[in-house]
């Protein structure tokens, strides 16, 4: 996510264009992950990382493989249980070091969604959610900004059947194995 916030709607006055003034060039950059953990039986739960990259000469824009995986041993941690985890294609996700960083976990199980299907993956409606209600937003600072996203992260983490309604959004289920 950059410094620009993203464009929503608003009224005004008419033959007056409102608009939200924000400063200058951008001074870094915050990227997220998150996993929307579901299982038969218990409420929805939600795992996030946030990294702020401040755009220092050689610093990497995006997260790294140490990042998604440091993720997935907070989530195996925090459920106490093996993880299937539902992967859409991103270059980080399918690299070499990735691969090698799952293999060496045995209660983790990798599985891709196909070329291009964000409909199937609920961490994207969880996305568009959180960018919702970022609309409009004109955060001075990169740290106010990642102060906001925790909160509204932190909000969501409690909000069980907002969670499950993403996981329904894809049309997918959970079923346990031999049930249809």
């Amino acid at each position: 996510m950059t410094g620009r916030p993203p464009k929503g709607r608003t009224w005004g006055r008419r033959g007056i264009t409102p608009s939200v003034k924000v400063p200058g060039r951008s001074r870094g950059r915050l990227s997220m992950a998150g996993l929307l953990c579901y299982r038969p039986g218990l409420p929805a739960r939600l795992c996030y990382r946030l990294r702020r990259h401040t755009g220092r000469k050689g610093e990497r824009r995006s997260l790294s493989e140490s990042d998604y995986i440091h993720l997935l041993d907070g989530a195996h941690r925090l459920l106490r249980a093996p993880l299937i985890v539902v992967w859409d294609r991103l270059s980080t996700h399918t690299s070499t070091t990735m691969n090698a960083l799952v293999a060496e976990r045995d209660w983790l199980t990798v599985v891709l969604l196909p070329g291009y299907a964000p409909e199937l993956n609920p961490v994207e409606g969880l996305w568009a959610h959180i960018k919702r209600s970022l609309a409009n937003l004109a955060a001075r600072t990169l740290s106010e900004l990642e102060t906001l996203l925790r909160r509204r992260l932190t909000a969501l983490q409690y909000r069980h059947g907002i969670l499950s309604g993403f996981l329904s959004d894809t049309g997918l289920a959970l079923n346990r194995p031999g049930r249809p």
